[in-house]
């Protein structure tokens, strides 16, 4: 898992309102890894209804069809806080003062650095949404805070090395580990034990989270280890 995902403890969407497709797959192949939801609308009017929905964040382009992005940039503000980044091209600057004055949050103008749009987005979302110290896969969420677990709104009793089990698996999701990582990670290297205890009680784990669940959460990637996935 990148750094920056690390940072989002639930996973963020993201509208991407551009009609440029070429931009629209690398923006959405970025955000993506970066462990956003991405959303996509390629003209205005359909922007500004998904707008209204109440994505996390909007990255909104000026020149659309149907209507330009500084109309949708007012009429979002007239109804939303959501967090806007507006696109502008490099040689119109009276669009990225107009986007700035109609509430725009942030502006980038063509070419620009994904980089610096991933940092950014990063940064008006920090504001927007205040780490919290909860973990989510899908409907898998993790309250440190109260030490509870939930799956499917459903309470789940851990014992308190289970907890620690899957404290680690969803602080380093999609990630594939070993067992003596594991072990390491969740007993310490100072434990005089054996590392196919990772085999008892992730057996112990899928048997809480994952039995009675279509969707299985807690993975066995054969000859490695295992790993859960989002």
């Amino acid at each position: 898992m990148t750094a920056s995902s690390q940072e989002v403890d639930r996973r963020f969407k993201v509208l991407v309102v551009e009609d440029d497709a070429q931009i629209v797959r690398v923006l959405r192949l970025e955000l993506e890894h970066e462990g956003y939801v991405v959303d996509t609308a390629s003209d205005g009017l359909a922007g500004l209804e998904k707008a209204l929905k109440e994505p996390d964040l909007v990255i909104l382009d000026v020149m659309l069809p149907k209507m330009d992005g500084l109309e949708v940039c007012t009429r979002v503000r007239a109804k939303s806080s959501v967090p806007i980044i507006m696109l502008t091209a490099k040689d119109r600057i009276p669009d990225r003062v107009s986007g700035l004055d109609l509430g725009a949050d942030d502006y980038l103008t063509k070419p620009f650095s994904i980089e610096e749009l991933l940092a950014r987005v990063r940064a008006r979302l920090r504001e927007r949404h205040p780490k919290s110290n909860v973990l989510a896969v899908k409907d898998l969420t993790m309250d440190r805070d109260r030490h509870e677990v939930y799956r499917g709104g459903r309470a789940i009793a851990l014992t308190a090395k289970e907890y620690a089990l899957l404290e680690y698996l969803l602080l380093h999701r999609n990630k594939v580990h070993t067992r003596d990582e594991l072990f390491n990670g969740v007993w310490g290297s100072d434990f005089l034990g054996d590392s196919n205890l990772i085999d008892v009680y992730i057996r112990y784990l899928r048997g809480k989270i994952d039995d009675g669940f279509e969707d299985k959460l807690i993975s066995t990637v054969r000859g490695v280890g295992y790993t859960l996935r989002e």
